[in-house]
């Protein structure tokens, strides 16, 4: 857990982070008064964008793949069963990347709820009385090669790589 406050802002954070992916698609569920989302889509106008109120994915949305998934204001609003299968099943099926912006305390989740669906707390913000709390997923940062995947650890190391049993 991030013990200390990040000195940016959500909107900052969020900025950075769409300029760090630039995804070329993005779904956005939750609340759309984000200015750092609209600035970024106003640089980049190829951009796909679709936006979805907290709640289950309409099937449209749910029948497309994303480079990015922000989730805004959303899990607040949903009862706990209903924010998981929507993380998880967009984590699963419609985005490799994923932010999650979530004040803890207004809702039934624990920091290992995040934890055991892989995403990482990134950052914390406060202002006045309110935490939040950014949680991030890549897929291509989830699970590292373990280092005995080679050669020097196979029964045979002169077959390693050679035949696809």
């Amino acid at each position: 857990m991030i013990e200390r406050f990040s000195s940016r802002t959500p909107q900052q954070a969020l900025a950075a982070l769409l300029a760090q992916h630039a995804p070329q698609s993005l779904l956005l569920i939750g609340s759309d008064q984000l200015p750092a989302l609209h600035a970024f889509l106003a640089a980049h106008p190829a951009c796909h964008y679709a936006h979805a109120p907290a709640g289950e994915l309409p099937a449209d949305l749910a029948a497309q793949r994303f480079d990015l998934a922000i989730f805004v204001d959303c899990l607040e609003h949903l009862n706990k069963r209903s924010g998981l299968q929507l993380l998880a099943g967009v984590r699963n099926l419609n985005a490799s990347k994923l932010a999650v912006l979530v004040d803890l305390s207004v809702c039934d989740w624990q920091l290992s709820d995040f934890y055991s669906l892989a995403l990482e707390a990134s950052e914390r913000f406060q202002r006045d009385a309110q935490t939040l709390t950014l949680f991030t997923y890549d897929v291509r940062e989830y699970k590292q090669v373990p280092d005995w995947l080679n050669a020097k650890f196979w029964a045979n190391p002169q077959l390693f790589g050679k035949y696809w049993w």
